[in-house]
């Protein structure tokens, strides 16, 4: 016999109830998992805290106190243009000459009272220090880069294409004495500016405004009057960046006049608040110490990883959350490699710019990549959260959602190809007849984005209406049909029944799963054994079983009180009921009499005892045979005298 565990219990007169154990490597698989959830939340949590101290509601706030300024106000000598509103080269030099250098330069107080400059720097809202200069830069192209139709040629001699890298004009214009008459290579790690009609290189004419307004307003006077602006000219960058000490953040702010080849201008800003110095105040410091937390963890993960590899060899990629546990580390290295490269090259930055306050910092491409940097942590951190489901893989619900997306997986994706069939088709029809009219069916990629809203029912109806009285309702009602109330109903239909399936499945088979609860209770339990607060199972066996030693002699001891009692009661029966009845009476009153004894049966039958309990249940069973042996005999000598 095996001994006595822990988990079991006495119950009756002394006889062990084994309850059902769970397996042993399931307890140790939940132990496990649980382990390394909480060491992951650990990690998550550094992750977020790094996350959320790069970023702030300030960086927000500066940026919408910016877009005003630059962007929505106008001056007096502007004839009400603001930078939203330019229309032709006339407008940006409006704009360029008033509404931007009053934003860059504030030399006097509200009450026209003149500041006192340190240094000769400007600061932009009395709080922003523009750091060196403004930069304006443009790109042109070749003229004959596109071909005219004969019957056009006597009409027209020049001809200026599109931006393209190729038709792009580099050789020297104007006065052709300085860098604004003569094309400069650019060796900057920034990317290439994605406009809205072209994708922009980083060279070009560039020049820089002075230090004081005055001249600033006499050099941009001299360019338009010099026509530094052709009829080739493709787009104009004016880039300027500004430092916050009140915060810690610094503005880098680029805006871009395009002037495509169908005539017009059309502008577009960036404006990027980013905190470029980390370690400044004592919660820089405490950012500092995550980020080292955070290496130690890649660490120990790059390492947990290589290890699993070497053991499963192909075996480890043929996993998903394998792969998403790749994608982690190697976002995570990136990550950590780049503070690094920031660091270093805006201390590199600022030496220069303390160095020569006229030239130009280029913090844009810090910038840049630190909006790409910050996408990046986004996407990781998004990916962080979702690897949660790995660890409570074992719970029920979390078992009938992966079996029912990976159930219906074949079904959904036979769904998809025909959803996206009847979608592309439509988005076709809509880029062909509303494209050269309505905005948001100007481009194919708007016409797909435009028919989610329409699906989400964010849309205006008006605009294709007008664009075609005929194919605009046509195509509205005929999209909102097939789309949304059949093939989204059909949707959800396959997942809904899929789920219903999973479900029912789940119900006929028994779960055979360890309770995330149970394990937590013994958790619990045997932390109060060890503080003392609560006696341990094995301790109160022995209590037990002398209490059910005890309750087996008061059993006794209450039969034989009881033999008088039953004689004279089965006298009285025998003489009010047939003799048939009489045995079933005396079983009805032994059962109230002893009800303990009548379970032993199925106690025993599902149930193992040890040897203790066995030699004590045998001593119980003697006494009961005696004292039915007495009352047999009392009842025999009692039918004879009748």
């Amino acid at each position: 016999m095996e001994p006595l565990m822990p988990e079991q219990r006495l119950s009756g007169a002394g006889v062990a109830v084994v309850k059902p154990q769970p397996s042993y490597s399931r307890e140790l698989e939940l132990r496990t998992t649980l382990r390394e959830l909480l060491i992951y939340i650990v990690f998550l949590t550094d992750l977020c805290i790094l996350t959320f101290g790069m970023v702030s509601t300030d960086m927000y706030y500066l940026n919408k106190v910016m877009s005003h300024l630059f962007l929505d106000t106008s001056s007096p000598e502007a004839d009400g243009v603001t930078f939203r509103s330019i229309g032709s080269i006339a407008d940006f030099w409006k704009f360029a000459e008033g509404p931007l250098l009053d934003g860059l330069y504030w030399d006097k107080w509200y009450n026209n009272v003149t500041l006192t400059i340190q240094k000769n720097s400007s600061r932009i809202y009395y709080e922003n220090l523009l750091l060196g200069v403004a930069q304006i830069r443009q790109l042109k192209v070749r003229n004959g880069t596109c071909s005219i139709y004969p019957y056009f040629q006597t009409l027209l001699k020049e001809c200026y294409c599109e931006y393209r890298y190729q038709a792009e004009d580099r050789s020297a214009f104007g006065l052709k004495n300085g860098s604004e008459w003569n094309y400069v290579s650019v060796s900057s790690l920034s990317p290439w500016y994605w406009g809205y009609v072209g994708l922009y290189s980083n060279g070009g004419f560039i020049f820089t405004l002075p230090k004081s307004k005055q001249e600033s307003m006499e050099k941009l006077v001299f360019l338009r009057q010099n026509s530094w602006l052709t009829r080739g000219t493709r787009v104009v960058f004016i880039d300027f960046s500004m430092y916050n000490a009140n915060i810690n953040l610094f503005c880098i702010i680029r805006l871009v006049a395009e002037f495509p080849a169908t005539g017009g201008v059309l502008t577009s800003s960036y404006i990027y608040s980013v905190k470029l110095l980390r370690y400044v105040t004592y919660y820089d410091y405490f950012l500092a110490s995550c980020e080292i937390t955070f290496c130690l963890f890649v660490i120990t993960f790059i390492i947990q990883q290589a290890i699993k590899i070497a053991k499963l060899k192909t075996e480890y990629f043929r996993s998903v959350w394998n792969w998403l546990d790749i994608l982690l580390v190697v976002i995570s290295i990136i990550a950590i490699a780049f503070n690094i490269y920031r660091t270093v090259e805006v201390s590199l930055l600022m030496e220069e710019l303390l160095s020569n306050s006229s030239v130009y910092p280029d913090f844009y491409f810090l910038a840049s990549w630190q909006v790409h940097y910050n996408n990046m942590i986004a996407v990781n951190v998004f990916f962080a959260w979702i690897k949660i489901f790995k660890y409570i893989s074992f719970n029920k619900t979390m078992t009938q959602l992966s079996s029912t997306l990976s159930r219906c997986a074949k079904d959904i994706i036979g769904f998809a190809i025909m959803f996206f069939i009847i979608f592309f088709a439509y988005a076709q029809l809509g880029y062909l007849v509303f494209g050269s009219q309505v905005d948001e069916f100007s481009t194919f990629q708007n016409c797909i984005f435009t028919q989610f809203r329409i699906v989400l029912g964010d849309f205006d109806f008006a605009p294709i209406e007008e664009a075609n009285s005929i194919l605009g309702p046509i195509y509205f009602i005929t999209f909102v049909f097939c789309v949304f109330f059949v093939l989204l109903n059909m949707f959800l239909a396959i997942i809904n029944d899929t789920y219903s399936e999973v479900k029912a499945d789940f119900a006929v088979i028994p779960s055979q799963e360890f309770a995330v609860s149970d394990f937590i209770r013994q958790v619990f339990n045997k932390a109060l054994v060890k503080l003392k607060l609560k006696k341990s199972e094995i301790d109160k066996i022995p209590e037990e079983k002398s209490l059910g030693i005890v309750k087996s002699t008061e059993s006794s001891a209450t039969t034989r009180k009881d033999i008088p009692r039953l004689s004279k009661e089965s006298t009285a029966d025998a003489k009010s009921y047939p003799k048939s009845s009489q045995p079933q009476k005396r079983k009805e009153n032994f059962r109230q009499k002893h009800p303990s004894a009548e379970d032993f049966g199925s106690v025993t039958s599902q149930s193992s005892i040890s040897p203790e309990e066995f030699q004590q249940l045998f001593r119980y069973t003697a006494e009961l045979e005696k004292e039915l042996e007495d009352v047999n005999r009392k009842l025999s000598k009692f039918m004879k005298k009748k």
